[in-house]
């Protein structure tokens, strides 16, 4: 039974086998005259998806990312590319026809290979990521493959700030002070933020299908000499920021120490403006 459409595309197929088995050596044949062994397979596609194996394609935006058939083309087959659950078609290479169509939504970002019916995204977009169902009829015979693929952002690079909020010492004692801090990265989805102290997970955060942003705190003592870093990682690719503590895990400083520290930059900055003037310090950087 066979369909034009793929969502209804079902086979019903079943085969039997008749073996006749005697031993005239071992057995009366009066008794047993013959034994028959019935093999029955039955094999039953509903949806054109159910024995159909799912291969799972990850890709970076804006990368080149190929669907394999696996399969050698003839010159009368028919192939079609379906995308999405409504099963839209995109690609559809008529053999018989020797004509191809290339749906709007990817043509000119996808090449097909005429010797396989291979698709190939040459700039794969986010918004490509789904479901692609393959359907191959070659010699009255109906073949299926399916992908799932997904295609990810490029990641940015974690941000690590010190929280000031959190700024305490313990007993007064500088050396043993706490230093808190936050690892954050904005707008993304099917990710992990985690830290690291050398190559041991101390902490992580995952989000899914949200676009979100997150943070994961971590505290460390000023004069903690391991070295610890932030990744941020997809199934594909990560990014990673190192802590530098000497940095940015400075004993907290008191109001008087604080005020020192705003009063000798507000007269660098004052020095800067006197020497070049305000229009041309447009580009001036103060560190």
């Amino acid at each position: 039974m066979r369909s034009k459409d793929p969502a209804k595309e079902s086979t019903f197929h079943v085969s039997f086998g008749l073996h006749r088995w005697s031993n005239k050596e071992n057995m009366n044949s009066s008794m047993f005259p013959s034994l028959v062994f019935l093999n029955l397979s039955l094999l039953i596609f509903t949806n054109g998806v159910f024995g159909v194996e799912t291969e799972d394609v990850w890709g970076m935006e804006g990368d080149p990312v190929t669907l394999h058939t696996g399969f050698e083309k003839q010159k009368d087959d028919l192939i079609v590319w379906y995308y999405g659950p409504e099963k839209t078609l995109d690609v559809q290479i008529n053999g018989k026809a020797s004509k191809t169509i290339i749906a709007d939504r990817v043509a000119g970002r996808v090449q097909v290979d005429g010797q396989t019916g291979s698709l190939t995204f040459t700039n794969i977009r986010t918004t490509d990521s789904g479901l692609y169902n393959l359907k191959i009829s070659s010699n009255n015979r109906v073949s299926y493959k399916r992908f799932s693929v997904s295609v990810y952002d490029h990641l940015p690079v974690p941000v690590i700030i010190r929280d000031t909020s959190q700024c305490s010492s313990s007993s007064g004692s500088s050396s043993v002070s706490k230093c808190s801090l936050l690892c954050s990265v904005l707008n993304v989805s099917h990710v992990t933020l985690s830290w690291y102290k050398g190559n041991s997970l101390i902490s992580s955060i995952s989000v899914s299908d949200l676009s979100i942003s997150l943070s994961l705190p971590l505290e460390v003592e000023h004069q903690d000499k391991n070295t610890y870093s932030c990744v941020l990682n997809n199934n594909i690719s990560n990014q990673t920021k190192h802590l530098d503590i000497s940095q940015l895990c400075q004993p907290c400083a008191g109001t008087s120490e604080m005020i020192l520290v705003l009063y000798t930059e507000l007269i660098s900055v004052s020095h800067v403006f006197n020497k070049c003037g305000f229009k041309s310090c447009n580009n001036f950087i103060i560190t």
